[in-house]
């Protein structure tokens, strides 16, 4: 199969891993009708997902699959762009044209905290479904209140990205799932010089949030619910994100990152040879394969105090406007299937969020992919991938982020002065 072609911003990271589209677009499975009558016994669908054509590509092809097993299922995929998503399915929601089943992802909670959702829980049990055992740990990202309202889809931990060419000329070994923050610092020193530098960087939230949980810390306490951002764990990864940067200068910063180009940061940087080590997520496996510039490879995150690893993903659930919640939870269970997740992997749109498939060969040598890359990093890390902060307040939450820290990522202001802002902001945010 061939590898689908990606185009990916910050935006399409957080919210798909595809070219963003142009507007909303509806195609209904092969065998179906889109029409809002049917043929006799026959039952319509809507699923709403985001994304652009390679997303719509994997999307319709498992679509394809479902009808298949269904015959009398006319399932219809809608594509919304990125940057609408939110808005569109919610006020389609609110006025009782919502889709089906819906693709979420870190705002899932703004939906189920409006009872926008449908708890999953009692078709799960009549399916006995065990999601833990069958997705790991993120089988719990989607559950609020100690109700599921999400069977996960989508999964790749965040990895390391790093020049093997470089690694080798200079005598330094493969980083390995045991490597230390210090491990990290003093190889990227030694990678660092002439305009070249050792790591991508901190300041994406992936990133410093996972610094964070693995020296213990948590960005809002698990168990009251409350902000704890200004912590002494958190306190201290983000003081050792930022003198990567100002300290060690082994991170470029701001400025040396506009001198290499406009729009250009760490993904971009390392395939240009001017990062050594850049972590991020599955997205950038294929373009890598395809340029001739760097040798490289990819290895697991480093650890702290513990293991602790951010993950993107996304989840699929079913909206409260369903007239058909059992059977649209029929094709979620398809669709999260090990038939229903292959075109996932065949057409090397993302990591499936299953943990069979990520450790298939189908996925560890996939036919796309050309070259020795060590696609095990991804089954590997699963255990180790931390729960995120996916509070209803999500959005808000980063946007306070983003104001509380500006200062922080230029080097105007220490980590314990940024998070004591930062936790006032999340306190008046934040409803436990």
């Amino acid at each position: 199969m061939k590898l689908l072609e990606t185009n990916v911003s910050r935006r399409n990271v957080l919210a798909g891993l595809g070219a963003t589209a142009v507007g909303i677009i509806t195609l209904t499975a092969c065998g179906g009708s889109n029409s809002a009558s049917s043929s006799s016994g026959a039952k319509d669908f809507v699923m709403t997902v985001w994304g652009g054509d390679p997303d719509k590509a994997a999307y319709q092809a498992r679509l394809d699959l479902a009808k298949a097993k269904y015959p009398d299922y006319n399932i219809t995929l809608q594509i919304i762009p990125n940057k609408d998503y939110a808005q569109k399915v919610q006020t389609m929601i609110s006025g009782g044209t919502g889709p089906d089943i819906m693709q979420v992802a870190e705002d899932a909670n703004a939906y189920s905290s409006k009872n926008q959702l449908l708890p999953l829980d009692d078709y799960i049990s009549k399916a006995s479904l065990d999601l833990s055992a069958t997705f790991g740990p993120v089988a719990e990202n989607w559950k609020y209140k100690d109700k599921t309202y999400a069977v996960p889809d989508r999964a790749g931990a965040m990895i390391l990205y790093y020049n093997k060419g470089e690694f080798e000329k200079k005598g330094l070994k493969a980083p390995t799932a045991d490597w230390t923050w210090d491990d990290l610092l003093s190889t990227a020193k030694e990678l660092t010089g002439d305009g070249v530098f050792g790591f991508g960087g901190t300041e994406w939230w992936p990133i410093w949030m996972s610094f964070a949980y693995q020296n213990g810390g948590q960005v809002i306490d698990a168990s009251s619910g409350k902000p704890s951002v200004n912590t002494p764990e958190v306190v201290e990864a983000l003081q050792f994100c930022q003198d990567l940067i100002f300290k060690h200068k082994v991170v470029p910063s701001k400025v040396d990152y506009a001198n290499m180009g406009a729009g250009v940061g760490g993904d971009a940087a390392f395939a240009s040879g001017k990062v050594m080590m850049n972590s991020t997520g599955f997205w950038n496996i294929g373009s890598l394969a395809k340029q001739d510039k760097i040798t490289w490879d990819v290895a697991p995150v480093w650890r702290g105090k513990e293991k602790a690893i951010s993950a993107f993903g996304s989840g699929l659930a079913v909206s409260r406007s369903s007239k058909n919640p059992a059977d649209a939870f029929k094709i979620i269970q398809f669709m999260t299937s090990a038939e229903g997740q292959q075109p996932i992997l065949q057409l090397g749109q993302d990591v499936p969020a299953r943990q069979d498939l990520q450790k298939s060969q189908d996925f560890l040598k996939p036919s796309w992919l050309k070259g020795d890359v060590n696609m095990q990093v991804f089954p590997d890390s699963t255990p180790s991938i931390f729960k995120p902060p996916f509070i209803p307040e999500w959005n808000e939450m980063q946007k306070a982020i983003t104001d509380a820290m500006a200062d922080f990522w230029l080097g105007k202001s220490d980590a314990k002065t940024t998070t004591d802002d930062l936790q006032k902001r999340l306190d008046s945010i934040v409803k436990a």
